[in-house]
């Protein structure tokens, strides 16, 4: 192996060095439980205090609307007890996407099981959900509806702004799973007329098992994890303090470095897919170009298996993700790929690169080095190349 290139920050991060700084006095001499009197546990509420208030500055919200959680999957399970709580008042219809997340997307099936009605709407060769489909679907039943931010497979940036004027103004109340673009994209939820929101400390250089769920103030919010008075009765369970001490470090320093970040992750993106598509014939970039996650490049190889290009990254040091989902042990490509209208072979040809702030132009010069080569090897041992290429002419 020459060298590592770690390009699957989609994924997860790396954790920042400063974070694990502020973390570490947390895992040794402070280790008090939050919730007791005795000095060494106020030590410990007043960190989670101070960490409440960094990730609600990172989104425009109040601190008393942040409950830390365990992560970005738990949040988004948020919406089943609320959609049980709706549907008390007779609003058993919920409104989503289905190009979201897994977590989202089988709490959706769950809450189906128990007699709701969900549509789940599709989305366009880009990737985006049109506001106007969503406007057509609402019902007199709608309550609930929930749209993610940014897709973690082709980061393409959903029109939420609109999305959430549309739900204010038909009384729907608004949900977006923003676990890839919060500390990556500004996102203020006044702003925007979000009324719940998902994210994760580990997709913005934070520790993994924590995340965050905003719920607007005034709103009713039935427990998620029922036993103590932690995070006001809300989510029971003695704190991850040092995991929530690290979430709100990371947050505060993506948040400080966010525009400079931007610039340096587009102009390396740029460079990937303008050098991946020139180089590599019968390629083609997945996702909107304009409105993307800064660093995430999604691009499908036509004749290629994604495993067997993972694979071959991988003995060349470059780590990245796959459009099908051979880590889940599933033979199924990309639900996402498909619903922007890719057949299966060609969305089993996928990779996902995702580029972080610690990645460099180095990086991206080694990829565009080697991406092609191993593309063009793997074609060659194809005994369906030739015939696939005609196909094409």
């Amino acid at each position: 192996m020459s060298r590592f290139v770690y390009a699957d920050n989609a994924a997860t991060t790396r954790i920042a060095d400063e974070v694990l700084k502020e973390m570490m006095p947390f895992l040794t001499e402070n280790y008090g439980n939050a919730s007791s009197l005795y000095s060494l546990g106020v030590v410990s509420s007043k960190a989670i205090i101070k960490a409440r208030q960094q990730v609600a500055d990172a989104i425009h919200a109040e601190p008393g609307e942040i409950i830390f959680t365990g992560g970005g999957s738990e949040a988004d399970n948020w919406l089943k007890p609320i959609a049980r709580s709706l549907a008390k008042k007779g609003k058993k219809h919920i409104i989503t996407s289905c190009i979201e997340h897994h977590a989202l997307l089988h709490s959706m099936a769950r809450l189906e099981k128990e007699g709701f009605t969900v549509t789940y709407l599709g989305v366009d060769s880009e990737g985006f959900v049109s506001p106007q489909e969503f406007k057509q679907a609402i019902t007199p039943q709608t309550g609930l509806a929930s749209i993610m931010f940014a897709n973690n497979e082709i980061g393409t940036l959903q029109p939420i702004l609109e999305i959430g004027q549309i739900c204010r103004e038909n009384g729907i109340l608004f949900h977006t799973d923003a676990v890839q673009a919060v500390g990556h994209v500004p996102v203020d939820v006044k702003a925007l007329g979000v009324d719940f929101l998902s994210m994760s400390a580990h997709k913005f250089h934070g520790p993994k098992g924590v995340g965050a769920f905003f719920c607007r103030r005034g709103l009713p919010l039935d427990n998620l994890l029922d036993g103590g008075a932690q995070e006001r009765g809300k989510r029971a369970g003695t704190e991850n303090v040092a995991g929530i001490v690290g979430m709100g470090k990371a947050i505060e320093l993506a948040c400080a470095s966010m525009e400079e970040n931007t610039k340096k992750l587009a102009a390396m993106q740029g460079r990937l897919i303008d050098g991946i598509l020139s180089s590599v014939p019968l390629s083609r970039l997945n996702g909107s170009r304009s409105h993307r996650l800064p660093g995430n490049v999604n691009i499908s190889f036509l004749g290629v298996e994604g495993e067997a290009l993972l694979l071959r990254m991988d003995l060349a040091g470059i780590m990245a993700s796959s459009g099908s989902a051979c880590a889940s042990a599933s033979l199924d490509p990309s639900h996402v790929l498909l619903a922007i209208g890719l057949k299966h072979e060609v969305a089993h040809g996928s990779v996902r690169l995702s580029l972080s702030d610690y990645n460099t132009q180095e990086d991206v010069d080694y990829i565009l080095e080697t991406l092609p080569a191993i593309v063009k090897t793997l074609r060659d041992m194809s005994p369906l190349w030739e015939e696939i290429v005609k196909e094409q002419a």
